[in-house]
C-alpha cells in the first residue's frame, strides 16, 4: 500500500452517556480517545485480526505510537456519534490511520494516529503477512487533498 492510499471509512457507532461526559453534558475530552480506541479494534476485528490470538502466539500488540486531535465541536449527553477510521498507509512496522468523529453532517473531532507494531518486550516487529494481508484488502480508494484554511496572525489596530 503506497502512503498515497486510503481506506474507505470503518464505521462504529457510539451513543454518549453518563459516565463519558462533565458536570455539564459535554464528552469529557480525554473520553473522546476511548472512543477511537474502540474503532480501530472494530476495524482490526472486522478484517479478520485476532489480537488476542496475536498477542498470546507472537506477542503481538499494536499500541499508540502518535496521536493528533483537533476537537472542532462538543459531542453531548445522549448524542449518537459515528467513529470514521481509514487507514492511511501501511508501514513495515507500522501504520498509519485518519479518525473522524461526526454527529450527523458535523465533524466533531479529527484526529491522526500512528500505531507501531510491537513484539515481545515491546520491541518494533514488522506487521505480520496476515495482518498486513487482511488490512490491505480494504483500501478503496484515494484519499482528497486536505485543506487547512491559513491561519491569520494579522493584528487590526
Amino acid at each position: 500500500m503506497s502512503e498515497s492510499q486510503i481506506s474507505q471509512p470503518h464505521r462504529f457507532m457510539v451513543r454518549i452517556y453518563w459516565e463519558d461526559t462533565d458536570a455539564a453534558g459535554i464528552v469529557y475530552y480525554a473520553n473522546y480517545l476511548r472512543f477511537l480506541e474502540r474503532a480501530r479494534s472494530d476495524l482490526v476485528r472486522q478484517a479478520g485480526i485476532d489480537q488476542v490470538a496475536l498477542l498470546d502466539s507472537d506477542g503481538v500488540v499494536f499500541p499508540v505510537r502518535r496521536c493528533e486531535i483537533d476537537y472542532l465541536q462538543p459531542a453531548r449527553l445522549d448524542d449518537e456519534v459515528e467513529v470514521r477510521t481509514s487507514i492511511q498507509k501501511l508501514g513495515g512496522a507500522s501504520m498509519a490511520m485518519v479518525q473522524d468523529i461526526h454527529r450527523g453532517d458535523q465533524t466533531l473531532v479529527r484526529a491522526k494516529v500512528r500505531l507501531a507494531c510491537t513484539g515481545p518486550g515491546g520491541r518494533p516487529r514488522r506487521l505480520p503477512a496476515n495482518v498486513r494481508a487482511a488490512l490491505s484488502q480494504i483500501v478503496l480508494s484515494e484519499p482528497k487533498p486536505a485543506h487547512k484554511p491559513a491561519l491569520n496572525l494579522e493584528t487590526r489596530n
